[in-house]
């Protein structure tokens, strides 16, 4: 049986995180080191490693709550589009990055921000659905 990942722990309660959304199969959390402000992970409640090896449904219902989610932080944060990044590294449990981005080559700044638990907190009350 394989290790809870940090999201397994945060899903069930151990870990404290800035939630923004949750039913019975999805979970999505503010980003604890943002790229920018509304900086989202949607992350699936079943622990699976790579993307792929969701099931069909599970993979189309995180895209689903994912769009959802993103079109949300866009009317949000009144950004001009959501970047959605899959990178599969850092945390070995599948999650979909969803990221106000405003000019081209924002989803490759070097720096995240440093936000405070308030801010975070702030953040998670304006995006929560």
């Amino acid at each position: 049986m394989q290790e809870p990942s940090i999201f397994t722990r945060i899903i069930n309660g151990e870990i404290p995180c800035h939630k923004i959304y949750e039913d019975d199969r999805v979970i999505a959390i503010l980003d604890a080191h943002p790229i920018f402000e509304g900086h989202t992970l949607v992350i699936p409640k079943i622990q699976i490693d790579h993307i792929w090896d969701l099931s069909d449904e599970d993979y189309e219902y995180l895209w689903k709550i994912s769009k959802i989610i993103g079109k949300h932080i866009r009317q949000v944060i009144d950004c001009p589009r959501v970047g959605v990044v899959v990178e599969g590294y850092g945390v070995p449990h599948t999650h979909v990055h969803l990221i106000p981005i405003y000019e081209r080559n924002d989803l490759q700044r070097p720096e995240k921000l440093i936000l405070t638990d308030d801010q975070l907190l702030a953040m998670a009350n304006r995006l929560r659905i």
